[in-house]
């Protein structure tokens, strides 16, 4: 009963704490200042990592379509497998992965030590609204950040896709890139920017709703931030598939 009654409780807290970011997002004046220096960090943290963790996911993936296609003599449709793989699906999960991983974390980390030093309290005390002051410019650098990072997850994907697939499962170049958009249109695009978007935005969410309620010292911060990766893939994993369950309802 006491821990439902605590899940609960921090449900509703991190719903507020939406609510909250919501209405702060239009009042004045607006932080944009701190919204660069946030995009610039995170991006400085995460572009190299997401290209890292990009090569291997796509490649796996591929080399899986490629031994599905050879098998029912379809290799020249590889391309469209990529395609889809990687805009669909790879492109938006390996992007906020990535800033959850390495943005989250460090979002936390800072706001979480901020709340153990008292300066969350000393800002109240002078009448600043910390989720005005900190935590709105720091989800507004998270979508733009998760959305430039889908960019860089797509082309280094469908380059990767492609050189294995060309170089090493003996598929035609052309055919590859003439294939690209076979099973991926303009609506999957548009659906994948807007999950990015989504998911960049929830991940920003968790990291500071953690990171504004840590509690205990440095121990409590450290807890935090480690809850932050998996609070933040649970709730990439439901969003994924709320999205794409009604992008294909829509489509269909």
């Amino acid at each position: 009963m006491l821990v439902a009654r605590t899940a609960l409780t921090r449900l509703g807290g991190f719903f507020s704490l939406c609510g909250d970011s919501a209405v702060a997002v239009f009042r004045r004046p607006f932080q944009l200042q701190e919204v660069l220096d946030q995009t610039v960090f995170i991006a400085s943290v995460s572009v190299v990592p997401v290209i890292f963790v990009t090569i291997p996911f796509t490649v796996v993936v591929q080399f899986f379509v490629g031994q599905l296609l050879t098998e029912i003599g379809a290799n020249d449709l590889a391309g469209a497998g990529a395609g889809l793989a990687v805009i669909q699906e790879l492109g938006p999960f390996c992007s906020v992965l990535v800033v959850a991983g390495a943005g989250a974390t460090a979002v936390c980390a800072d706001l979480g030590a901020r709340k153990i030093r008292e300066e969350l309290d000393a800002m109240e005390t002078l009448g600043i609204d910390p989720v005005h002051r900190l935590v709105v410019p720091r989800i507004i650098a998270f979508v733009i950040v998760s959305v430039g990072l889908f960019g860089i997850v797509s082309v280094v994907g469908l380059v990767g896709t492609y050189a294995f697939s060309v170089l090493v499962q003996g598929s035609s170049a052309g055919l590859f890139v003439a294939n690209l958009t076979l099973l991926t249109d303009l609506g999957n695009f548009i659906t994948s920017l807007i999950k990015t978007a989504v998911f960049g935005l929830a991940a920003a969410l968790v990291a500071s709703y953690l990171g504004l309620n840590a509690k205990g010292g440095p121990k409590g911060v450290g807890e935090a931030v480690n809850q932050t990766v998996v609070y933040t893939l649970m709730v990439l994993v439901v969003l994924n598939t709320l999205i794409t369950s009604v992008y294909l309802q829509i489509e269909g």
